[in-house]
């Protein structure tokens, strides 16, 4: 097999992020992200916050892109119900979880200052 060039591998990759959008869960994520951004132009985040902010939001798409990809290859390879799948999914999605209330934490530490 013939090793991919850079551009290849991030042609491959832009395509599978634009794969991600057509998938409800990343859509309410980037609702929740643009929100949470409009929020941050509202109140005036300092630089290090924005860095903050935009790591929190990137952690739980990534965590919900890798969710995604779990919950394909999971139906794929067991399209009905078995529960060691079943526990797996719950896992990935349990990540995605952890992912959120460490995003929601970080919110919390940013706005709640700037709210009081």
């Amino acid at each position: 097999m013939q090793k991919q060039s850079t551009i290849q591998a991030m042609k491959i990759a832009g395509k599978g992020a634009l794969m991600l959008l057509s998938e409800r869960s990343i859509k309410w994520q980037l609702v929740a992200g643009a929100l949470i951004t409009i929020t941050g132009i509202c109140v005036g985040l300092t630089p290090f916050e924005w860095a903050l902010q935009t790591l929190a939001i990137g952690l739980v798409l990534c965590t919900e892109g890798v969710n995604t990809a779990i919950e394909h290859l999971a139906d794929f390879v067991e399209p009905k119900y078995d529960l060691a799948i079943g526990r797996l999914k719950d896992i990935a999605a349990g990540a995605v979880f952890l992912a959120a209330m460490t995003a929601l934490l970080v919110a919390t530490f940013i706005y709640l200052p700037k709210l009081l």
